[in-house]
């Protein structure tokens, strides 16, 4: 269960223009990640900690049944071709894991693997990007260093906007050396 009296944040994302609160812990640069548990496409509970000694990137949107989080998914999908094996990116949402799985299935995008925060919202609260008026995900990208120490954190001004996926991957291939 969520508790809504958790951290409140305004004045960072918006909603079209509209500025909404997000709820959660702000994971900032050096912070540990937090550990989280998000649902993979067969329901099965996925770790952050699966993915120990790899570079984690972890790229954060609303929904995948929209033109600017799908472009988002393809986007990673396609740069991740250009990283190591020593790297992994991982999507989040509040989807079902059956709607990424088919968004997923439909566009050939295997080079990424997708999580649904919509049964614990550990991702959302923990790493404070839950969107309190519509319970969704703010949109943004984290990479974690092999070590699990946050090395970059974006939220985007708004629901419209796409993350800067340059800087992202600069930061991963800095930290892949």
């Amino acid at each position: 269960m969520i508790d809504l009296n958790t951290i409140e944040r305004k004045n960072i994302f918006a909603v079209k223009g509209n500025p909404v609160t997000l709820l959660g812990n702000p994971v900032k640069i050096g912070d540990i990640a937090p550990e989280i548990v998000a649902s993979g496409n067969a329901l099965q509970d996925i770790k952050l900690s699966d993915f120990k000694g790899k570079v984690v990137v972890v790229s954060v949107f609303p929904s995948i049944d929209t033109p600017v989080c799908a472009n988002q998914t393809r986007a990673f999908n396609k740069r991740a071709t250009e990283l190591s094996g020593d790297v992994v990116i991982l999507t989040i949402s509040k989807d079902l894991p059956f709607a990424l799985g088919r968004f997923c299935a439909a566009e050939g995008i295997d080079n990424i693997h997708t999580l649904s925060d919509f049964k614990y919202s550990r991702f959302g609260l923990e790493y404070g990007f839950l969107v309190k008026e519509n319970m969704l995900l703010a949109r943004g990208v984290v990479i974690i260093d092999k070590s699990g120490v946050v090395k970059y954190v974006e939220i985007t001004k708004d629901i419209i906007e796409e993350p800067n996926y340059d800087k992202a991957i600069a930061v991963v291939k800095e930290l892949v050396g």
